[in-house]
């Protein structure tokens, strides 16, 4: 089809998702909370992993810490924007707004899902070869892992923004999502877009599906070493090490490939299930890492009484 400059959209409106309105205020109020809240138990173990030095000395609590500053961006940079389908007023998205937030959803989302499957490989180390873990998985070999997930997610925000906002939009102008998501941008492109839905189901697929893969395999050879550890003692700190990290993938990956793995369709479920990666995840991943983390809570009784006993100083 044909480019024309002057039909061409500056902006979208994010119609956000169905929901009654007389609930309006209340879930303005409760995803507020979830924002606000999120915000602070991620700090929360961002400042605790910082400052306690028993904790950044081992690779997982830097991996733990990268994933509270992924959570609170990726909540940044959509439950604002959420909230304000709960308003009376209609504020549009830039065309610009738009791009950004799709990229640093992906970048964000893709690296996220490379931290996880480091984080399995970490704890497969720990549990499978813990002789030999120290030198396995240093504090520089986990700061370049960390590194080229970073790259890697960039990339694939990169590629997925350019695929995306490389073709025309005439109108109309409604996002029927309540982000600048891939399916739901692409319904409005004036051009063919199988090449994308092609590349963007083969992409993302690629990414979800060997990290969970190898997420899976480690766990699967760590459940086979902790069935072998004699002492019940040293089997529940080991499972309750590695269930967290098995309850955060679960809930993670399972809205995403529902979202992304399957024919497209124009289901409200679609919307739902994203609010899982955009605002659930990030919100319970401080209460699973510390109510599930025995070395985390130490840390935050520690930290806590320091600063109690400077102030009586």
């Amino acid at each position: 089809m044909e480019r024309v400059n002057s039909t061409l959209l500056t902006e979208f409106i994010l119609t956000g998702i169905p929901y009654p309105l007389r609930l309006r205020m209340f879930l303005f109020v409760f995803f507020l909370l979830i924002y606000i809240l999120t915000q602070l138990g991620n700090l929360l173990i961002l400042i605790t992993v910082w400052v306690d030095v028993q904790l950044h000395a081992h690779p997982m609590y830097i991996f733990l810490g990268v994933l509270s500053v992924i959570d609170m961006a990726i909540s940044t940079i959509i439950v604002p924007r959420f909230m304000m389908n709960f308003t009376l007023v209609i504020t549009p998205i830039s065309f610009g707004g738009c791009v950004t937030q799709l990229y640093f959803y992906h970048f964000l989302g893709s690296t996220q899902c490379f931290l996880y499957t480091l984080m399995a490989y970490d704890r497969y180390l720990a549990i499978c070869r813990p002789l030999h873990y120290p030198v396995l998985m240093n504090a520089k070999l986990s700061t370049l892992l960390v590194a080229g997930a970073w790259v890697a997610g960039s990339i694939h925000g990169a590629l997925q923004a350019i695929l995306t906002f490389r073709l025309p939009y005439c109108g109309p102008n409604q996002v029927e999502y309540f982000f600048c998501d891939i399916p739901a941008v692409l319904r409005l492109a004036c051009a063919d877009t199988t090449v994308n839905k092609l590349v963007t189901l083969v992409d993302i697929g690629v990414v979800v599906a060997s990290c969970f893969s190898l997420i899976l395999l480690s766990y699967i050879r760590i459940i086979q070493a902790i069935l072998r550890i004699r002492t019940a003692d040293g089997r529940r700190r080991a499972f309750s090490t590695c269930g967290a990290h098995v309850t955060v993938v679960t809930v993670y990956y399972v809205p995403c490939a529902f979202i992304y793995l399957r024919p497209e369709t124009n289901s409200p479920l679609d919307g739902a299930a994203a609010l899982f990666p955009t605002a659930i995840t990030p919100f319970v991943n401080p209460i699973i890492y510390t109510l599930r983390n025995q070395e985390v809570k130490l840390a935050l009784k520690r930290m806590i009484g320091g600063c109690r006993t400077q102030s009586q100083v």
